[in-house]
């Protein structure tokens, strides 16, 4: 479900408001008691390891933050989530987060609180721990669930729960506090008004640099030279190994285009690329950057953090595709490169439907099945109407969607380009092989 769903569920959900003062406190009190308390236990651990009472969240808007150690993309977000935690606690904020630990022993979990500004369900309290998981249904890691202090915990209609506080923290920074409905609304406004008034020079320049970084990096292009054009703006960073596999394969597609642009008697700069840096160092940034025949924000811009929170970027590589109006066209260039190499351009949902319907054309004449060479099964052509759907192709490991070659046995799936064919003697042969074998 995309995020905007999810923000638009959590909004028609946040209704119910208690309007009695003191039974908000004791309901306040009795319900974060009930969830993080145990019958031996009525206390929380401190960054420094001082219990702290579970009463003193009393009032507070507190986030229960189930995570671990062992799992990147925790990690990351806990750094991201720590900059949250402590810019709202300098304003005074009644913000608190509890640490619900899935690490596998001790000292993992004492190395990952180590990094931690706030409190933690001891990690010997197995018991609360599952129970928490239980109740709020977690499903998968990093997860943040909000609870407002006015809601008691024995109200099946509870409403108020935000289980979707990761991505409104990526998406809004400390801007979601309180994580109440009236600002939920507040900023889905701001942002759609924002939305309407994209432009591609709002959207590249600050009051301080109005220019791209070309090469040499000394070298400046005005922003103002690709109003009109088709421009890609692409999230990526030297550490990501998907980056670095893909951003080869763009470079060719993106000299591919501008070729295509003159074949056609267009003008190649019709097109441009934008590398938005997420590397870790100037130096990264540098040696990334001279791999890419396109333009860049210079590292470390304050720009670069605004436009991945705006186009919501959980993940790269991520290629989002601006038309000619300055007005996004599709975050799902990267998938669209994939899929169609240069024949994507300019991306537009007519082209796409064209695409889609020559492709449809194509697999009429392809074979309802196939032994890939790669693959040990019999594999069954598939399309989003008959079993098929978004997948990664298991191949090229690069996304796909609409047609694919997918066994039915194991779900293994794989791009029809893809497909490298053998004849059926031949996996016979290699499956008796096999079984001899094992």
């Amino acid at each position: 479900m995309r995020l905007e769903e999810e923000i638009n569920k959590s909004v028609q959900a946040l209704s119910s408001n208690n309007s009695n003062s003191h039974d908000e406190k004791l309901s306040s009190c009795s319900r974060f008691y009930s969830l993080l308390a145990s019958k031996d236990r009525d206390y929380l651990l401190s960054p420094n390891g001082t219990q702290v009472k579970v009463s003193d969240l009393e009032g507070k808007v507190t986030a229960l933050y189930f995570s671990a150690n062992w799992y990147p993309p925790c990690r990351n977000f806990t750094q991201i989530l720590v900059g949250a935690y402590e810019e709202l606690k300098s304003k005074g904020s009644g913000f608190e987060i509890v640490f619900v630990s899935s690490d596998e022993d001790l000292d993992a979990f004492n190395n990952y609180r180590a990094c931690m500004p706030w409190l933690a369900i001891p990690f010997s309290d197995l018991e609360t721990k599952k129970a928490l998981n239980r109740k709020f249904d977690i499903e998968g890691i990093p997860c943040l669930v909000v609870l407002q202090p006015d809601v008691d915990d024995d109200n099946k209609d509870d409403t108020t729960t935000l289980r979707d506080g990761v991505e409104l923290i990526y998406r809004y920074g400390t801007k979601a506090f309180p994580f109440t409905k009236d600002k939920l609304e507040e900023l889905r406004k701001e942002e759609q008004e924002k939305h309407e008034r994209q432009t591609l020079t709002n959207l590249l320049t600050d009051h301080d640099r109005d220019y791209l970084l070309s090469h040499p990096t000394s070298n400046q292009v005005p922003v103002a030279s690709l109003v009109g054009k088709t421009v890609g703006i692409y999230f990526s960073a030297q550490w990501c190994i998907p980056c670095v596999n893909f951003t080869p394969k763009l470079a060719s597609i993106y000299n591919k285009i501008k070729q295509m642009l003159v074949e056609k008697g267009e003008d190649q700069e019709g097109f441009e690329i934008v590398f938005v840096s997420l590397d870790r160092d100037q130096a990264s940034f540098e040696s990334y950057f001279n791999t890419m025949p396109w333009l860049a924000l210079p590292f470390g811009d304050p720009n670069l953090k605004d436009l991945a929170k705006y186009f919501d970027v959980l993940g790269i590589p991520c290629l989002v595709i601006v038309g000619p109006d300055g007005k996004t066209v599709t975050q799902q260039g990267r998938n669209l490169i994939n899929l169609y190499q240069e024949n994507a351009y300019p991306f537009t949902e007519a082209k796409l439907e064209y695409l889609e319907k020559q492709m449809d054309e194509v697999a009429k004449n392809l074979p309802r099945s196939e032994f890939h060479s790669g693959h040990r099964h019999e594999l069954n052509l598939v399309s989003d109407g008959t079993g098929g759907g978004p997948f990664i192709c298991c191949d090229c490991n690069e996304q796909g969607s609409g047609w694919a070659y997918q066994c039915l046995e194991c779900g293994y799936e794989v791009h029809p380009k893809c497909v490298k064919a053998v004849d059926r003697g031949t996996m016979a042969e290699r499956q008796v092989r096999d079984a001899a074998f094992c």
